[in-house]
């Protein structure tokens, strides 16, 4: 079914037809939001605030096959937003509550492997700090699995600017990687 279809039938009350557009466009729509904020945690907020955005107003689309633009369109005007905020704030670790339980979180069926887990925290912080053609690119590529032709049509240029992008991006994130690796276990 098309994208214009699915909304047609959800502009009539169809909530399983929205539940397949959120489907189809939440991975673009959340990378969009993690390649702009480079917060994992902030652009989930952001891209489930871009999906009810979008579900409120999906009566106004002019275009029904321009759905996943118009919802690209809404998380990065969210994303906009929550960065031009002048107050976001951050639960600090030491302002938690001591009396908290935190079974839940200590909750593991097996002993987590805590390298991998800290290797992919860096990993995560280091694309954060990318620049943002190359952070967007990368973010999109592999949480939506779009094609090199894809990005170029939603990014508006080449499959070989896409390529030049993914292939620089890897490298900074290898050398970054390579660096911290040394730093970390003193070589």
């Amino acid at each position: 079914m098309t994208d214009a279809e699915l909304v047609r039938r959800a502009v009539a009350g169809d909530r399983e037809a929205f539940a397949d557009l959120v489907r189809m466009w939440s991975p673009r729509v959340l990378a969009l939001c993690h390649a702009r904020v480079r917060r994992a945690d902030v652009a989930e907020d952001l891209a489930q605030e871009t999906l009810l955005r979008g579900f409120r107003a999906l009566h106004t689309l002019n275009d029904h096959a321009k759905v996943g633009p118009w919802l690209l369109g809404i998380a990065l005007r969210a994303c906009l937003d929550w960065l031009k905020a002048s107050e976001r704030s951050t639960i600090l670790f030491s302002a938690m509550r001591p009396d908290q339980p935190i079974d839940d979180v200590l909750a593991y069926e097996s002993p987590p492997d805590y390298d991998a887990v800290d290797e992919q925290r860096r990993l995560m912080e280091e694309v954060e700090t990318l620049p943002e053609t190359f952070r967007k690119v990368l973010m999109l590529y592999y949480y939506d699995d779009f094609t090199y032709r894809e990005l170029a049509d939603l990014l508006g240029v080449s499959a070989a600017t896409i390529n030049a992008r993914l292939t620089k991006a890897r490298s900074l994130l290898r050398e970054r990687m390579a660096d911290c690796r040394r730093t970390t276990h003193g070589l």
